[in-house]
């Protein structure tokens, strides 16, 4: 345990869109995507909404995984890491809302428990697990979820009375919201979006406006002023001794899980290097003097 100077490091973007259904969440997620990586084929869709990603292959040649019922939490991990074997730079899970709330998501899972309060021990460790996936994830994360529609009466700009639909709480078990780099809400089927989570700081307090693939430009020139993953690589490498090495990877305790396989592989680099050193001293030990006698004349 210690103290050390806070420090901003290159990370991967985790970003929720989250509004009723018609008030473009696929949309969005798919122009924040290209303004992130500016290269459509780097951009996985995972579609659990009947095929709707269909609706905007004109945008650009992204690529598609359909996944249909059963909503496990284990089906959207092979998703997932599928889509990693593949090499893309963004995954899109659209939507989150069916693992937990889908036909066999986790209140299906309980209630077929028998929908105890302790059948939630056998059901929260695999949604855990679909969480995890998306926070440790190599890949760029954007997540759609569902809300539930509340509907209000409201005045146009010309005074007549209108029924607005409204999002209000997102369809995915409560705490999500905490994972997010950013969440955007989607308010109206006009795709106004506010922020209700920005660590960021680029979006809170600043009026509503409309995703395009400018945002997600502004989202990976922020992502990108960090410490990136390759200059802590150079300092791992460079280390001599494990002390070192050991030094080194406590200074980065939020990167521990990126880190933690090239710290392993400079560790067996250098403990080979111990070995051989010891190897080669006990092979001059060893050495009968007498048969290695020399003069300078």
């Amino acid at each position: 345990m210690k103290l050390q100077k806070a420090e901003r490091h290159q990370v991967k973007l985790r970003i929720g869109l989250s509004g009723p259904s018609g008030f473009g969440k696929t949309y969005s997620a798919l122009l924040l995507a290209y303004g992130i990586t500016n290269d459509w084929s780097k951009i996985a869709l995972i579609d659990t909404e009947n095929k709707s990603a269909s609706l905007y292959s004109h945008l650009g040649d992204f690529n598609v995984l359909s996944l249909e019922e059963p909503f496990a939490p284990e089906r959207y991990l092979k998703a997932i890491k599928l889509c990693e074997e593949s090499d893309m730079e963004i995954i899109i899970i659209d939507s989150i809302s069916h693992e937990w709330q889908g036909k066999g998501g986790c209140l299906e899972i309980h209630e077929q428990l028998g929908g105890r309060f302790q059948d939630w021990a056998r059901v929260t460790p695999r949604h855990q697990s679909f969480i995890d996936a998306i926070i440790l994830s190599k890949c760029h994360i954007i997540t759609t979820s569902r809300s539930k529609v509340d509907y209000s009466l409201d005045k146009d700009g010309n005074g007549k009375t209108k029924v607005m639909k409204l999002g209000t709480k997102s369809i995915t078990r409560e705490g999500f919201e905490y994972e997010l780099t950013v969440n955007f809400e989607l308010l109206n089927d006009n795709h106004l979006v506010s922020t209700s989570k920005d660590r960021t700081e680029l979006f809170s307090g600043k009026p509503e406006f409309i995703i395009n693939s400018s945002t997600g430009k502004k989202l990976i020139k922020w992502c990108n002023q960090g410490v990136s993953i390759e200059r802590i690589t150079e300092e791992i490498n460079s280390c001599e001794t494990p002390d070192a090495l050991k030094l080194v990877y406590g200074k980065y305790p939020n990167l521990s899980t990126e880190l933690y396989p090239i710290v392993i592989a400079r560790k067996e680099v250098l403990d080979n290097l111990s070995a051989q050193l010891i190897y080669d001293e006990e092979i001059i030990q060893n050495l009968n003097p007498k048969e290695n006698e020399f003069s300078i004349k």
